[in-house]
């Protein structure tokens, strides 16, 4: 799969400007600065990961890390991976078991382990690097093992702009801490979505949306995902 030059632009940009807003983000997450997350999102992932009792966890793109720690408070043996160093070293140092890995070391086979519950909470931020890192991750489930993605839902993120897949660019507008850079992103239907875990072999067991206890509308869409292809070998 090839990228088209300005996708590349884009997809190396999320990488340089989580590196710049490190520091912001991790203030935001620990200050509760994001009204969704601390009302509905937070609680909603953590619940999904919880109800089927998992043993183990990967949490890929775990930024500061709050999901580990908060699996690892309810007895999880959970294991975060960013490919931001910074992110990591502030999620090591509130205690974890935290390691520094890209999307495309996954991709690679670099990540050797196993475990029964994958996830990727607001984390799946690229086009080409969410679709190769989407299609590899079998390899690191469990068999009957889930994969969970909460992302921002389509219809809320879409705002004024066409609802079509395409690169969008987070400003940070409303934040309570200062950004230092704008950060790429790319925006996916509902439609795309479900086509893209379709393609690359996942079933889709159950669709949630999260809805804001103020608002009333949805505050993510959460994906629960199985290999399909065990589905095929039995």
């Amino acid at each position: 799969m090839s990228s088209a030059p300005n996708d590349q632009v884009y997809e190396s940009g999320i990488l340089q400007s989580w590196h710049e807003n490190a520091g912001a983000w991790t203030q935001t997450v620990r200050e509760g600065g994001i009204e969704s997350r601390r009302l509905i999102t937070n609680q909603s992932i953590l619940d999904a990961v919880l109800e089927t009792r998992p043993h183990s966890v990967l949490d890929l793109g775990c930024g500061e890390g709050w999901l580990v720690r908060a699996l690892a408070a309810q007895g999880v043996q959970a294991i975060g991976v960013d490919a931001v160093p910074e992110l990591i070293d502030r999620a090591a140092q509130a205690g974890g078991d935290f390691r520094v890995a890209s999307f495309e070391d996954v991709i690679h086979g670099r990540l050797q382990l196993r475990v029964d519950t994958l996830v990727c909470n607001f984390a799946l931020l690229g086009k080409e690097s969410t679709e190769r890192l989407v299609a590899c991750l079998p390899s690191l489930l469990e068999e009957g093992g889930r994969f969970i993605v909460q992302t921002v839902h389509p219809v809320i993120a879409c705002g004024d702009q066409a609802y079509v897949d395409g690169w969008r660019e987070e400003n940070w507008a409303g934040f309570c801490a200062a950004f230092p850079a704008h950060a790429p992103w790319y925006f996916r239907t509902l439609s795309s979505w479900i086509a893209m875990f379709t393609a690359s072999g996942w079933r889709l067991c159950e669709i949630r949306e999260p809805l804001h206890p103020g608002t009333g509308r949805p505050a993510s869409v959460m994906f629960i995902l199985q290999d399909g292809t065990q589905d095929i070998l039995l």
